[in-house]
């Protein structure tokens, strides 16, 4: 499959709001010929990141908006428009290649349009861009809502994060414990030819400075290394696990905190990780299986307690939760283009029902770690204020550290560039039983 289509394809979905470039895209390429498929991935995903700003620019050139039955094809003028915009690609290539994906649609009755809109904009877009001068979506490629709401929340901050959010991420590693220190894995890299260098606040962190396939890192199907993410690492060490004790993941899919907790400390009694998709568990396995490590698996609704919990109370629980993703959107950069306003207080409840879903289940004296990939106070720090309000027994514990920023709740973790993804993390210890209402 020419590269072109399988990336007009794959967002065109997205665009529909059926898919996320995470599920629509790799069928496609396993289509397109090995040479050609990072190219796909590279319209696709670079597309996504700029779509804001590129919707403008269509927006101006023409005449009237696509119908819906033509999102492919609109799609395929937003990866023209990128291509012309934001790569080396010749101009002549750009415009050639992708008008031609319109016969593969059996749409060439808008073959002419496809070809005119895009030598207009080679040809006028920087006086286009010039009448749009003002207009802030512009200058983040951010959608209008989610500009709006960053600057609100964080009028310091707000243009950081959307220049953090448009660039491309990090490759980090988490080193795994049980096979030898971090100095010994980087020791190993610089003689393997590999430049990399320690992350500043997890201690199992490396940044590569040069991405690569990890599959050809020392150690890497011997399970010695993975790939996560700094910010995420730091949960491991803010759970303050001892040997002995039970602990849930909550939300555990795809697995990265499951393995690192088991990686932290070799002497827990029990690992469970839960999540909704029994899809998405069998991942969990396989990470688990590649860094040779043990859990039990449950696929069961985190706040439908009386299907899955045994009675037995856990001295640990992460709840990782379903959140906005804004704080890793240079990782998905669709999420621009699938996330609403409106989803924002729907998250919210969901974090906050299984907040108090999952309280019960924590042993008087332990400790809940609460975290999301979100940078918006109402999924973070205005949820902990509430559920603290409503919850007699719940204290809330210091997170000291030189990473984030201290918020009157817990501590927020902006995007960097180069460095780790936006988080947010709350740590909760439990000093009594909740009265049974």
């Amino acid at each position: 499959m020419n590269p072109r289509l399988a990336a007009a394809r794959a967002l065109a979905a997205v665009l529909n709001g059926k898919a996320s470039l995470g599920s629509s895209l790799p069928p496609l390429l396993e289509r397109v010929e090995v040479r050609d498929r990072g190219l796909a991935q590279d319209l696709a995903f670079g597309t996504a990141r700029w779509q804001p700003r590129l919707q403008l620019l269509a927006d101006k050139l023409l005449q009237k908006p696509f119908k819906a039955a033509d999102r492919d094809v609109e799609a395929l003028l937003l990866i023209g428009l990128y291509q012309l915009l934001h790569t080396r690609i010749p101009a002549h290539a750009a415009i050639g290649e992708t008008v031609a994906c319109v016969d593969k649609l059996k749409k060439s009755s808008l073959k002419g349009l496809l070809n005119a809109v895009l030598r207009n904009a080679q040809r006028d877009h920087t006086a286009l861009f010039a009448e749009l001068e003002r207009d802030p979506v512009l200058h983040t490629a951010h959608p209008r809502w989610l500009q709006k709401r960053l600057k609100a929340d964080w009028p310091e901050y707000w243009q950081v994060i959307c220049a953090a959010n448009n660039e491309h991420p990090p490759l980090i590693l988490r080193v795994n414990r049980r096979h030898g220190s971090r100095d010994d894995y980087l020791a190993e890299l610089r003689s393997a030819g590999i430049e990399a260098e320690p992350c500043s606040y997890s201690q199992d962190g490396i940044r590569l400075l040069t991405p690569c396939d990890v599959k050809t890192l020392p150690g890497f199907a011997a399970g010695r290394v993975s790939v996560q993410d700094e910010a995420a690492q730091l949960a491991a060490d803010l759970l303050d696990l001892a040997p002995g004790q039970r602990v849930l993941d909550a939300c555990a899919a795809p697995g990265g905190k499951t393995c690192h907790l088991l990686e932290a400390q070799s002497q827990l009694a029990e690992v469970i990780a839960l999540d909704l998709e029994p899809g998405r568990l069998a991942r969990v396995q396989e990470n688990l299986d590649r860094l040779q490590l043990e859990a039990t698996l449950i696929a069961a609704d985190g706040r439908d307690v009386a299907s899955w919990w045994d009675g037995k109370p856990f001295q640990r629980i992460l709840l990782d939760a379903p959140c906005s993703a804004s704080g890793v959107i240079r990782r998905h950069p669709d999420i621009k283009l699938t996330r609403q306003a409106d989803d924002i207080a729907a998250l919210a409840q969901l974090q906050g029902e299984l907040l108090d879903a999952l309280w019960p289940t924590l042993e008087v004296g332990g400790v809940l770690l609460y975290a999301t990939c979100s940078v918006l106070p109402q999924e973070n720090s205005d949820n902990i204020a509430a559920f603290l309000a409503r919850t007699p027994g719940a204290r809330e514990l210091d997170i000291a550290g030189p990473f984030g920023l201290k918020q009157a709740h817990g501590r927020q973790l902006l995007p960097q560039v180069d460095g780790h993804d936006g988080f947010y993390y709350a740590k909760l210890i439990k000093i009594a039983a909740t009265p049974r209402g």
